[in-house]
């Protein structure tokens, strides 16, 4: 027997219901994750921009899910004067595709890309993620 998803009544969560998650789940993280981000922005935006896409050599903006934007804590000097907040932008299109395709629930996988991106302001890189979450079994 086939589970068909009756889709009649649901609907992608708007911008403002997006944020608001996003917003949850930063609350959900453990104070000694959030305390060292300081005053870390996150932003939800449809899509990246162009140039942001341009920058990382992405052509399809659907393939970018999130997106770190300033100086990672680990570069930044206290003489360091910031022009700019550190910014976590989290793309709600993208990671809707990406939610209606992969099975995990919309919560994780905002979850998820927040963690990564947030990990990127930590000085981490992307292979230093796949290692954490490699030995946290994720």
């Amino acid at each position: 027997m086939t589970n068909k998803i009756d889709w009649e009544g649901i609907s992608a969560p708007d911008l403002e219901t997006f944020e608001q998650m996003a917003q949850e789940v930063w609350l959900r993280l453990p104070e000694e994750f959030r305390k060292p981000a300081g005053d870390l922005l996150v932003r939800v935006e449809e899509f990246g921009t162009d140039e942001a896409l341009d920058a990382l050599g992405i052509e399809d903006p659907f393939d970018l899910l999130g997106l770190y934007q300033g100086v990672s804590l680990d570069k930044k000097s206290v003489l360091d004067v910031s022009q700019q907040p550190d910014i976590v932008f989290l793309f709600r299109r993208p990671l809707l595709d990406e939610w209606a395709n992969s099975g995990e629930t919309l919560g994780d996988l905002i979850a998820n890309v927040l963690i990564h991106e947030v990990g990127h302001h930590f000085g981490f890189s992307d292979e230093d993620m796949e290692r954490i979450e490699a030995a946290a079994g994720g």
